[in-house]
């Protein structure tokens, strides 16, 4: 089931809403009914995936609440937590890269097994790192292993940032599954991040998707280098409304139970290197990476060369967390070299120079073409979508309206805009949007929004989510 769905948002949501807030009862009961609506949620098409979720929340409520106890034996709480993270990441392994790798055998030496590509689990990464997380901090005493299997069943399965984040640590909402309450600014704050999440995946993001993947699927002979450019730039602007957008829609649903979920984006276009694009990109993928990764191998307290070595094993797994695939793994290495290469060389250029579009453009450049190998079907793919953007060609049978109707370009500006100049020129908007009450000039503005978004999706079954597949 998909936020941006008839089916959600008629149906699922408003039962769902009704239930909650109409049936008094203690959080025990809410909770429960929380928990029944997210594993509905989860398994509607596919609920033969639900088994891998339910035993892994099972088996790792055992681990931590008989292993991690803070009263045992510190050999014995190591012994668990390793045997917690190694189980966690076997599984996610097993689902997510043993059939690529088979795969890629298979189309390279010839290896003699022959699979097909099945489904993945959905959100099996998110939830996989949340749970890993989870363990850990309970080793490290920053909370108390729970008991209570259905509480540590929601915090894993709560329907909003299940199957594609944002990644929330157990620590940060412990309180407010035991206890918590929804008053007017709650609900507001929710309604409106739901409706503007909406609003960007459907009008914006699915928009963009179209003529993005008709242009990357066009014969790279007959691409010229504008066309390659158009679908760069509707491609990065795809990708990021269509996840931040599912973000809004996951931190707006929280809010709406009284959950309060942290940002995950926060305008990363506004960026003037890459090490600022990667401090507002998927903020609890990044943070995730730095608490349990980048820290225990030692940080920036240490040598050059072994901080070097740090970002690079930090993005490598950034790029594998993604997928199996050489372009992802490139991805990842191609953005720890930037990294260093700032840190090291050219950053401090880029942080005191006083024309700021030239490091905007500097980044913008970088980010769009990194874009390029994450969207690719493969590395090959990828250099020749390069070679058609960075070598200067024409194709006078080639025309951009063979991609989209005029109009379109009004809905490119609008999506231009609203990712990167509207954050630096109404900053007050902005925190409004975040934390204030719904004003009386908003209320139309939501309702033909919202409105909008129900006609595009009654009448147009495009409508995926990209980071479903991770």
């Amino acid at each position: 089931m998909l936020f941006s769905s008839l089916l959600f948002l008629q149906i699922f949501l408003p039962l769902l809403l009704l239930c909650y807030f109409g049936f008094p009862g203690k959080i025990c009961v809410k909770n429960a009914l929380l928990l029944t609506a997210s594993l509905l949620f989860y398994s509607w098409g596919e609920p033969e995936k639900i088994i891998v979720l339910l035993v892994s929340i099972l088996a790792n409520w055992f681990l931590a609440y008989f292993g991690l106890r803070f009263e045992l034996d510190d050999r014995i709480r190591r012994v668990a937590l390793a045997l917690g993270i190694v189980l966690n990441l076997a599984v996610l392994v097993a689902f997510k890269y043993t059939i690529p790798v088979f795969l890629f055998l298979d189309d390279w030496i010839h290896w003699p097994m022959h699979l097909s590509g099945g489904a993945l689990p959905l959100g099996i990464s998110f939830y996989t790192f949340q749970i890993i997380s989870y363990l850990i901090d309970t080793y490290r005493k920053q909370n108390k292993p729970q008991g209570n299997l259905l509480k540590l069943s929601l915090y894993v399965a709560f329907f909003p940032q299940l199957v594609a984040g944002p990644i929330i640590k157990y620590h940060d909402i412990a309180h407010e599954i035991d206890d918590r309450r929804v008053d007017c600014r709650d609900f507001a704050v929710g309604l409106r991040l739901l409706i503007i999440g909406l609003t960007k995946k459907v009008l914006l993001a699915n928009n963009f998707a179209v003529v993005a993947d008709d242009i990357f699927s066009m014969p790279f002979a007959r691409m010229d280098t504008l066309v390659a450019w158009v679908g760069a730039i509707c491609y990065t602007l795809q990708i990021y409304f269509d996840f931040s957008g599912y973000s809004d829609m996951a931190i707006g649903l929280g809010r709406l139970f009284g959950f309060h979920f942290p940002e995950n984006f926060n305008f990363p276009y506004c960026s003037t290197s890459i090490r600022e694009f990667w401090r507002r990109w998927h903020i609890s993928l990044s943070t995730w990476f730095k608490e349990y990764l980048y820290i225990p191998l030692g940080g920036n307290r240490c040598s050059k060369y072994r901080w070097s070595c740090n970002i690079m094993i930090v993005f490598l797994a950034t790029g594998i967390w993604h997928g199996a695939a050489l372009n992802f793994v490139f991805w990842g290495v191609f953005y720890g070299l930037l990294i260093v290469a700032e840190n090291l060389l050219w950053g401090r250029v880029l942080e005191k120079n006083a024309w700021k579009p030239v490091s905007y453009c500097y980044t913008m450049f970088v980010v769009i073409m990194a874009w390029v190998v994450f969207r690719a079907d493969s590395l090959g793919e990828a250099w020749q979508y390069w070679g058609r953007m960075l070598t200067l060609s024409s194709n006078p049978d080639l025309h951009l309206a063979d991609f989209f109707a005029p109009p379109f370009w009004a809905v490119l500006a609008v999506g231009i805009f609203l990712a990167a100049p509207f954050a630096k020129l109404f900053p007050g908007i902005v925190r409004h949007i975040r934390t204030g009450l719904i004003e009386s000039w908003e209320i139309p503005i939501l309702i033909v929004l919202l409105a909008a978004v129900l006609v595009q999706l009654s009448g147009n079954t495009y409508n995926p989510f990209i980071y479903f597949r991770f």
